[in-house]
This record gives C-alpha cells, sequence and structure tokens, in this order.
C-alpha cells in the first residue's frame, strides 16, 4: 500500500537569506566605489554677446516684472503681470522676430525666473534667453 503525499506547508527560507546577505555585501563594498555626479554650472566669460534691440523681461526681488524694449529708447518700461505677460510680449512684438531676455535681480528666486520662461514657452515665444553679465575682471 501506498501512502498519500502530505503537502507541504512550509518554505525553507534559508537559501533566501544566503542570497540576501550576499547582494548586500555586494551593495556595501560597490557603493563608496561609486563617485557621486556633480554639476559643472557655466561660467561666463569675456566671450558674452548680448542680443540686440532685445525685448527684456526684467524680474525684480519683489516679484515684480516690467518689460522693456530695448529697440525704442523713448518707451518707459511697461509694468506687466505673469497672466498677461505673453499677450503684452506679443503686442510689443507685433510680428517682428525680436529676441527676448529675462535679466533678473540677485534676489529673485530662480523658481520666479523658470516660471516666467515656462509660461513664455507654453505661450507659443520663441527666441528666449537670460541676460547675464560677465564676471568681475573678465
Amino acid at each position: 500500500m501506498r501512502r498519500a503525499r502530505k503537502p507541504i506547508n512550509q518554505i525553507n527560507v534559508v537559501p533566501y537569506i544566503d542570497v540576501m546577505l550576499v547582494l548586500l555585501v555586494i551593495f556595501m563594498i560597490t557603493a563608496p566605489l561609486i563617485a557621486p555626479g556633480e554639476i559643472q554650472l557655466p561660467s561666463v566669460g569675456s566671450k558674452l554677446t548680448p542680443a540686440v534691440n532685445a525685448l527684456q523681461i526684467i524680474v525684480k526681488a519683489d516679484k515684480s516684472i516690467e518689460l522693456l524694449d530695448e529697440s525704442s529708447t523713448s518707451r518707459p518700461p511697461i509694468k506687466a503681470s505673469l497672466d498677461t505677460l505673453v499677450a503684452q510680449v506679443r503686442d510689443i512684438q507685433a510680428g517682428r522676430d525680436q529676441p527676448v531676455v529675462i535679466s533678473a535681480n540677485g534676489a529673485s528666486r530662480y523658481q520666479d525666473v523658470i516660471g516666467i520662461l515656462d509660461r513664455l514657452q507654453q505661450g507659443g515665444i520663441k527666441r528666449v534667453g537670460l541676460l547675464a553679465r560677465p564676471a568681475p575682471g573678465s
């Protein structure tokens, strides 16, 4: 007579623990060997060429925005809000292929500048850049 086999209701976890410990050792050895990534930010040197007759968007420390059209010297800066910025830029450009530069105060938040850049991109404004000044001594 053959005996019916009973199902085994236990799992042997010892091999799984061995595999886990080997992986742990591998990660502990390789983690310090991986060099963290470094970002080399560009520096502004003496070869800075600003856009000619550009429409300048000035971002102040208090988050206020002004538009300055460098092609017409008689026009004073125009106050703008973030909601109406794209429409005002289009009105000033009026079909011209005029570049737009964003100039921000050093105390302005990076998030505010990127928000303006994103709003212009969503509005279909092309040729947008950031205005930088050469480093002292270059």
